[in-house]
Formats: C-alpha cells, sequence, structure tokens
C-alpha cells in the first residue's frame, strides 16, 4: 500500500511538471500552431497522469521503467519549449525544420510511454484504459509541418547560398521578409542588435554542419544594407572597386552564345558539354530541330541543364565593368558637350533601373549632388532623367533620401518642376513624395509655392498626378503650418480631420485658419457638406472663451452662404450664440461684435426662398426680439450697425410680417428715429431703411405720433442728402406710407416733401445705377400729392414740370413705376374737365385781327399740362396703352383706369370715345374682356358699356366684343355676368327681361 502511495505521489509530480511544459509551450512565437497542437497534447497527458495516480500499480519492476523513460520525455519539452521561447529568434526561424521535427518526436515518444501504463503496468479501469490508447495513438501518428511561410523563408536562403547570390537587395528583401514575420522592427538598430545575437549563435552549436550552414546564412544576409552602416557599406565598395583598376575587361570567348553571338545572360549547358542562351536554343528546339546546333547530337528540352558556374562568372565579370563604368562617367556627365552629358545620363539612368547594386554604387561614387545641379538647367531632358535616377535611389532607403535632401536648393528645383509638362511633373511628384517620408517633409511643406502647385495637380485631370499628390499632401499634414498652407489653397481635407479628431488646442487653431482665410461661396458649401459645422457648434459648448472666440470667427465666416446659415439654424446655433451674446464678461472686446455678425448672417438666411420652403426661422419669440433689440440702444456703432443690418434681414417685406408686429409693439421705431440724429451716416443709412420695412404693414397707430414737424424734418434732410441710393429709396417710400391725415400733408407740403420727391425724379442719373426703387418709391409717394380732392397739391406738381417725365417712366419705368405713375396721371386727369380755359366768344370780325388759339378736342378749352393736366397735352394715350400689354395686373388696371378718364359719361363721351377710337384702345379693351384678373374684367366691361352707348361704336366693335362677353355670362364673376348681360342688351342680343338680371 506505501509502494502504490509512493507511486500516486510520482504521477502527481510528473503531471505537475508537465503543466509547466504546457506553460512554457503557450510563450514561443514561432511555428505558433505545431505549438498549440502540441501544448493540447502535453495538457492532456498531464490530465491522465492524474488519472492514473488513482490506481494501483501492477507491476513494479515495469512502472519504474516507464517514469524514467516518462521524466525524461517531459524534461525535455520543458527544455524545447524553453528554448524557442529565449534563443535568437532568426535562429529560431532558421532551425525550423529540426524544431518541427523535435517537437513530433517528442510528441510520439510521450504517446508510446504513456501507453506502457495500460499494458498491466497498473490496475486501470477499462474506460480510462480506452482513453489513454486512444490518445496515446494519436500521439504516436502524429505528424507536425513546417509552416509554409517559414519554408519559402528556408527555400530563398537555400537558393541565394546556392546560386551565391550578393545583391543587397535579394539580402535585404530576404531580411525584411524574416523580421516581418518574427514579429521585429527592421530600423536598423534593433535590428543590428538581434541580428549580432543571431552570429553569436554559432558558438553555443555543438553541430559543425549546423554552425557552417549558418555561417553561410550570416555571409547571405550581412549583404542587406538594414545590417550594415553607411561607414561599412562605403569601406566595402571601394575596397572591392579599386581593386579591379580602372581598364574594362573583354567578355571572354566562353561568355558568347553560339546561336546569338551576343554574351548569355542564362548559360545552359547540353549533354555533349556545349553552352547556349536559354532563350535561343529553346527557340531552336521550338522551330522543330531535335539536335544541338553544334554536335548535330539529339538534344531536348528536358536535357538542358543551368551552368550555374558560367552565370556566376559572366554576372561577376558584368557587374566589375559597370563598377569600372559607374566610376568613370563623372566626366562625361560634366563635359561641356551637351550630347556627351545626355548619353552619359542615359547610360547611368539605364545602370540605374536594372539593379539596387547599381543604385547603391551611384551613391557611393557621390553622383546626387551632380544629379541635383542638373534640375536647374534648361533642358527638359536633363531634367527628367536627373529626377528618374534621384527617384529611384530616394526609394533604396533613408539614407538615400538624406543625401538628396540635404543638397542646396534641391528641394527647389524639384518643386519648380511640378509646373512643368505632365511627364515631368509626374516624375517631380514620385520624388518628392520618397522624400516626404522622411525628416525632409518639413523642407518640403516651407518650399515656397509647393502646396499650392500639389492641391492644383490634386484638382487636375490627370489621376496619375493627383493620386502622388494627394499622397504628399497627406505627408505634409502632420505639421500644423502645413495644414494651414493647404486650406489657404482651398484644400480642406486635412484641416477638416484636425478639427474633428483633434485636441481642443489643436481645434482652436484650425478654427482661426478657417476664419481668417477667404472662402468663395463654393469653398463654404463644400466644407459644410464635409461636415465642418458639427465640431465647430460643439466648440461653442466649450467653457473656454478661447475656444468659443475661435468657433465663432469661423462660423461667421462660413455663415455668410444662405444654405449654411439655414443649416446652423437647424443645428441649434441659435441658443448658443445669444447666450455669448447677451455675456457682458467676455474677455475679448470684439468677440461680442463677432457673435452679433453671425447672428446677422444667420438672419440673412432666413429671407431665402429654401427658408419659406421649409418654415425656418430665427426668432420665434417676442421675447427673443425684444432681447435683441434693446441691444440697440446700449452699445456701441458698430454692433448697432450689426444689429440693425440684423432687423432689416428679419423685417424683409416677404417673410418678416411676425418680427415687423414685435418691433412696432415695443416701439422701435422711437429708437430707430433718435439714431437719425447720430453723426455716423451708416448708422441713420441702416435705421432709416428698418424704419422703412417696418411700416410695410401700416399699422400707423404705433408710430403716427412720433411722424411730428421734426421727424418729417429730419426725413427731407435726408431725402436732400442721402448717404446712398438705398438710404434715399427708403427715405422716399417713408413719405407712400405716411399717415393720410391733414396736418401730416400739410407738414409734408409746407417742409418741401414734394419738392424733394420732384428732385428725385428730374434727377435720376444723379443715382445711377440703383434707380430702380428711389424711382419706384418715388412715384409711389407723388400719388399722395396728386388725389383730385388736393386741387392746390396738383398744381404744384404740374407746375414742377414733372408730368413730361412721368409719361416717359410709362416706357421706361419698371412695373412697379409704371402703376404708380399711371395712378398719378389718372388722378391728374379726373380735374382736367374743370380746368380746361373756356374763353368767352369773341366780337364779331375779331377773328380777323388775332389768331384763334386750339382749342382740347376732348375738354371743349385750351389745355395745357400745367394747367389743366390733359392726358392728351402730355401725350400719354399712347404709353398708357403700352402699358396694358404688361404682364403686372395692377399696372394694367391703373393704366386702364387712367385711359378712362376720357371717356365719362355726358358731353365727353362722344369725343373721349373717339379719341381712344383713334388711338386703337377699344379693341385693346375689348381683348381685356379675356383677362384671368376679374377686377380688369369689370373694368373693361364698364367702359364699353359707356362707349357702347354710341351706335357707330356698337356697329363697329360689337361683333369683335360679342363671343367674349357671351363667355363671361357663362363663367364670368356675378357682377361681371350682369355687366355683360346688360352690353349684350345694348348690342340687341339679349333682352331686358333676361334672367342675367
Amino acid at each position: 500500500m506505501e509502494r502504490n502511495d509512493g507511486a500516486a505521489d510520482i504521477l502527481l509530480d510528473i503531471a505537475q511538471s508537465t503543466y509547466g511544459a504546457v506553460v512554457a509551450a503557450g510563450k514561443v512565437h514561432i511555428q505558433k500552431e505545431n505549438f498549440k497542437k502540441y501544448s493540447i497534447f502535453l495538457e492532456k497527458t498531464a490530465i491522465f497522469l492524474r488519472k492514473l495516480s488513482e490506481f494501483k500499480v501492477q507491476n513494479l519492476d515495469s512502472f519504474d521503467s516507464a517514469i524514467a523513460n516518462l521524466k525524461q520525455e517531459i524534461k525535455f519539452a520543458k527544455h524545447l519549449s524553453a528554448e524557442c521561447s529565449k534563443r535568437n529568434k532568426i535562429y529560431l526561424l532558421l532551425s525550423c525544420r529540426r524544431i518541427a521535427k523535435e517537437i513530433e518526436k517528442s510528441t510520439n515518444n510521450i504517446g508510446r510511454v504513456m501507453s506502457t501504463f495500460c499494458s498491466g503496468t497498473l490496475e486501470v479501469s477499462s474506460k480510462t484504459n480506452d482513453q489513454i490508447l486512444n490518445m496515446c495513438k494519436d500521439m504516436e501518428n502524429t505528424q507536425y509541418q513546417v509552416p509554409a511561410i517559414e519554408e519559402e523563408i528556408l527555400q530563398k536562403i537555400e537558393t541565394g547560398i546556392e546560386e551565391r547570390n550578393v545583391d543587397s537587395s535579394y539580402a535585404s528583401d530576404l531580411l525584411n521578409g524574416i523580421c516581418g514575420y518574427i514579429g521585429i522592427s527592421n530600423e536598423n538598430e534593433e535590428l543590428k542588435i538581434v541580428f549580432e545575437n543571431f552570429k553569436d549563435e554559432i558558438d553555443s552549436l555543438e553541430s559543425r554542419a549546423e554552425a557552417l550552414r549558418m555561417e553561410q546564412i550570416i555571409v547571405l544576409l550581412g549583404n542587406a544594407d538594414i545590417v550594415m552602416t553607411p561607414k561599412e557599406k562605403k569601406i566595402k565598395y571601394f575596397t572591392k572597386r579599386d581593386s579591379l583598376g580602372r581598364q574594362q575587361l573583354e567578355p571572354l570567348q566562353s561568355f558568347y552564345c553560339p546561336i546569338t553571338g551576343d554574351v548569355m545572360m542564362d548559360p545552359v549547358e547540353t549533354f555533349s558539354g556545349q553552352t547556349f542562351e536559354r532563350e535561343a536554343i529553346e527557340k531552336w528546339l521550338e522551330e522543330g530541330n531535335h539536335f544541338c546546333p553544334l554536335t548535330k547530337t539529339s538534344l531536348s528540352k528536358s536535357s538542358l541543364r543551368p551552368n550555374r558556374r558560367l552565370r556566376e562568372s559572366i554576372e561577376e565579370w558584368r557587374k566589375r565593368n559597370i563598377m569600372i563604368s559607374i566610376a568613370s562617367m563623372k566626366s562625361e556627365i560634366q563635359s561641356s558637350d551637351e550630347m556627351e552629358q545626355l548619353n552619359a545620363l542615359k547610360k547611368l539612368h539605364g545602370y540605374c533601373i536594372t539593379s539596387e547594386l547599381h543604385r547603391e554604387w551611384i551613391v557611393m561614387e557621390d553622383y546626387i549632388p551632380i544629379l541635383a545641379s542638373l534640375l536647374s538647367l534648361r533642358s527638359s531632358e536633363f531634367r527628367m532623367h536627373s529626377l528618374s535616377i534621384l527617384y529611384s535611389l530616394a526609394k533604396d532607403g533613408d539614407d538615400n533620401k538624406e543625401r538628396i535632401g540635404n543638397v542646396n536648393h534641391c528641394i527647389k528645383y524639384i518643386v519648380r518642376s511640378l509646373a512643368r509638362k505632365v511627364d515631368e511633373s509626374i516624375l517631380a511628384l514620385q520624388l518628392l513624395l520618397e522624400l516626404s517620408k522622411s525628416r525632409f517633409v518639413n523642407l518640403i511643406g516651407s518650399e515656397h509655392g509647393c502646396i499650392l502647385l500639389l492641391v492644383t495637380l490634386v484638382s487636375g485631370d490627370d489621376t496619375r498626378a493627383l493620386e502622388h499628390a494627394k499622397k504628399i499632401l497627406d505627408n505634409l499634414a502632420h505639421l500644423d503650418q502645413n495644414v494651414i498652407q493647404m486650406a489657404r489653397a482651398k484644400y480642406f481635407e486635412p484641416l477638416l480631420q484636425r478639427l474633428c479628431e483633434g485636441p481642443t488646442s489643436m481645434q482652436v487653431i484650425m478654427a482661426e485658419t478657417l476664419a481668417e482665410i477667404e472662402l468663395t461661396d463654393h469653398n463654404k458649401l463644400c466644407l459644410s457638406r464635409e461636415g465642418v459645422l458639427k465640431p465647430l457648434l460643439n466648440m461653442l459648448h466649450n467653457s473656454d472663451t478661447d475656444v468659443n472666440k475661435a468657433a465663432v470667427k469661423a462660423l461667421q465666416n462660413l455663415s455668410g452662404v444662405a444654405q449654411n446659415g439655414l443649416q446652423l439654424i437647424k443645428e441649434g446655433a441659435k441658443d448658443p450664440l445669444f447666450e455669448l451674446l447677451f455675456n457682458h464678461n467676455l474677455p475679448f472686446p470684439d468677440f461680442r461684435e463677432n457673435v452679433a455678425k453671425t447672428i446677422m448672417h444667420l438672419a440673412i438666411s432666413t429671407t431665402t426662398q429654401k427658408a419659406f420652403e421649409d418654415q425656418i426661422s430665427l426668432l420665434e419669440s417676442e421675447d427673443d426680439v425684444f432681447k435683441l433689440f434693446s441691444l440697440i440702444s446700449l452699445t456701441e456703432p458698430d454692433m448697432q450697425q450689426t444689429l440693425l443690418l440684423t432687423f432689416q434681414a428679419l423685417c424683409k417685406p416677404s417673410s418678416g410680417s411676425a418680427v415687423r408686429t414685435n418691433l412696432r409693439q415695443i416701439c422701435a421705431v422711437k429708437v430707430l428715429i433718435q439714431l437719425w440724429e447720430f453723426e455716423d451716416l451708416s448708422l441713420r443709412e441702416n435705421s432709416v431703411k428698418l424704419f422703412y420695412n417696418l411700416i410695410q404693414d401700416g399699422g400707423h397707430a404705433t408710430f403716427s405720433e412720433h411722424t411730428n414737424k421734426k421727424f418729417i424734418s429730419t426725413l427731407v434732410t435726408i431725402i436732400r442728402s442721402p448717404t446712398n441710393e438705398e438710404e434715399l429709396s427708403a427715405a422716399v417710400g417713408i413719405i407712400s406710407r405716411l399717415p393720410h391725415d391733414p396736418q401730416t400733408f400739410q407738414n409734408l407740403l409746407e417742409l418741401g416733401a414734394l419738392k424733394a420727391i420732384i428732385d428725385c425724379l428730374t434727377c435720376r442719373s444723379t443715382y445711377a445705377p440703383d434707380k430702380k426703387g428711389i424711382i419706384e418709391n418715388a412715384t409711389e409717394s407723388l400719388c399722395r400729392f396728386t388725389v383730385p380732392s388736393n386741387l392746390e397739391s396738383q398744381k404744384k406738381v404740374a407746375e414742377s414740370g414733372i408730368i413730361p417725365d412721368l409719361v416717359s417712366l410709362l416706357e421706361s419705368g419698371t412695373s412697379c413705376t409704371k402703376q404708380n405713375v399711371a395712378i398719378t396721371l389718372k388722378q391728374l386727369s379726373e380735374n382736367t374737365s374743370k380746368l380746361t380755359f373756356r374763353k368767352e366768344k369773341s366780337p364779331f370780325f375779331s377773328c380777323c385781327f388775332k389768331s384763334p388759339e386750339t382749342t382740347c378736342p376732348l375738354h371743349g378749352g385750351i389745355c395745357t399740362i400745367e394747367s389743366s393736366f390733359c392726358l392728351l397735352e402730355a401725350r400719354a394715350v399712347r404709353p398708357l396703352l403700352l402699358v396694358m400689354d404688361e404682364s403686372d395686373t395692377r399696372a394694367r388696371e391703373s393704366a386702364l383706369d387712367a385711359i378712362l378718364t376720357l371717356v365719362v359719361d355726358g358731353e365727353n363721351l362722344q369725343k373721349g370715345s373717339k379719341i381712344l377710337d383713334e388711338a386703337g384702345v377699344v379693341p385693346k379693351i375689348i381683348k381685356t374682356l379675356d383677362s384671368s384678373s376679374s377686377v380688369m374684367q369689370e373694368k373693361a366691361l364698364g367702359a364699353l358699356q359707356r362707349i357702347f352707348k354710341l351706335v357707330e361704336f356698337r356697329t363697329k366693335y360689337g361683333k369683335s366684343a360679342e363671343m367674349l362677353l357671351v363667355e363671361i355670362t357663362q363663367r364670368g364673376s356675378g357682377s361681371a355676368k350682369s355687366l355683360a348681360a346688360r352690353i349684350l342688351v345694348q348690342l340687341g342680343i339679349l333682352h331686358e327681361q333676361s334672367t342675367f338680371f
């Protein structure tokens, strides 16, 4: 029983030790899949050892033997796992085949030893016995494969050793692949340490064969640039070059292919000992020849074998001659003979393309400064060859980039090539892209015009240039000053990235940049689409006022385009902006002004059609209006100016009804009138313009108490000495909206308002080119001075000589102006009959002594423009008739009203109708019956009802009016139907008892 207890303890100890091997196997970083499988088997072994500790020993000798073997195998497993987790990673990778075999052997051996516990050594239950035997069978039959990538690396190493490949590029590629796989950096310092440790491994190797193999690998990988210092490379190169002499060697006869006559690249040998260029002999055989061209013996493609020794000799000869050639070409490239220079440059370019080793020699011979100097030459061909060679050299490593970047003015001349023809520009871009991966990225960004040229290329049509330029800009973008330069050149991607993702300090710099640079509307819209507004709005909520200030200034710049302004309103910009605006403790004096200007831009954006369609408004409550307007009385002139412009936008006639109502309710007009007295003319101008907007809806009760003599006197002064045409237009427009009470009218006359208005109309050229608004508002204001009930005022208008100017406006003015003029002429014409001068009949024969005065054909007396305001004397009928063709319905209606003052019932009906007939007015009136305007239609019907009282006009025009009149009786409005029916009675079409009445 004691012996059994001891056996259990032994089994448990070995199980514990096996768990240690499991842990060690889990730490291995090579052949991870193999060691994972190995670890699983070891763990299962430990579990079954614990299970076996429960059973009695049956055969002590067999048990002791199995325990001894198992201890040895577990010890080996722990040692193997520990070794593979601690030893040099390069050595472990290169030993992958041996390691895979050792794992396989260890697994098989542990399986065999474990199976002995089930063959009478212990009294194992049948179930446990079967489980252990199944595991042991799996372990004994398990095989481990070397990972494909490790096998590939080993194959390349063996090939390189076999072919004696000393090319640094081959070795560098191999070493880079090894570094990437085993997870170490290929930076010089770290790799050199690992590589040196790898070389030290040879001293500890017991196998001479393995040590020899590792030495061969070290020689092969030692050719890699990344494990050699520049000094080591240089010493190696010049030692080799100086040993060669100065003269090139002629090729040996054995180097020539008997078929092509050229020096061979890939020589192959036949069974008969003849050597040919592989491509040439294979072509010979493919053409149907089955014998050697020299010996005529039978030959097949499968019998050809590489002649490696000859190939190595040819390669060595070729490298020797190229090395000598490269070393001797400097004088040719620096020759005064351009053709000699160019040929040498082309030759050097060819060497550069064929091998990395050649490029290394070119660098060793210090060609970089010579090539860089050629970039300043006028010849494009010289520059392009130089750029191509420098690009190839730069790709080979940071050391070469350093050499290129350190040449004086080299980067400057590379940048100049960006602006040249496409092919040269592409070469310059490729070279700059390589240099931008080094520390010279700073110099590239600071080179004058570089970033602007790169941005221009990004916007171009050439996809190659676009791709390269964008990559360079991405590399340059790690410096803030470069990002700012890019933004100034209208390339915003890096700036947006920093603004969205950077720390707060970075966001402030980027926001300040957006605030300072000039942006087109297109730029602003593009930035908005790219998401610039959201991070700026987030910055408004920051507790740091420096952050707020930067964001506000950027938003002020971006909100200058209406679409962005509307987007900001939608995203809730108003509340944080208002909070800042009403914060009187801001540390920066101009901060609130910037906030106010941003709000002004938002207000202007609400005047667009898009805002109307989407029902977007800025100030949604009376409280908002009151708070914002109250600042006008509490701030400095610059701020007042901005707020006035804000409210001008908010009070636009088309969209600002609610805001206008709120402002009138808080007596805003009083504040505005007070601003008229300020010396600041810009402030006066904008307060006048806002006042004009406020009175668009009438509402005289809210400001009539302020329109006293002083108010009107100031208004007339502004009209006589305006700041600009916009102020003049608004001031004149205010007069048209003033209350129509007798006192206001009298004040206007006494204080010269009428003369000021007439002066605006007679001196229109003074305010060109923006005279349209002035004339429209002046003609509208003039209407209040020509009402028929105030004959005295009408006479003053006529005596001013303005009527001919008004008539000319019927042809040259806007639709609104034409409407106003037509109203004025109508009002004047209504008094003409009373003002025409009718002289008493002269004594008999008096006509023989005095020339008769012409009487008016309509009014029967003597008419003049100034005395009787006669439309005929003013020659206004034809221009009024033309206005009836206008698209504006109100202008047409007003023109018709003016014309119809010539056909009033009574003695003038006959004469007036005849005058209208001669002027072609009657057909125009009949045509108006087809108008979509019911008002226009009824005016025309009333005119025809009067004209058709006369038989001759019924006869002349009845037929042409008949169908239109019938149409109106069927589809017209109620009053229009009745009028049309009465005319049809006049024409005898209907009887007076018709149901239309």
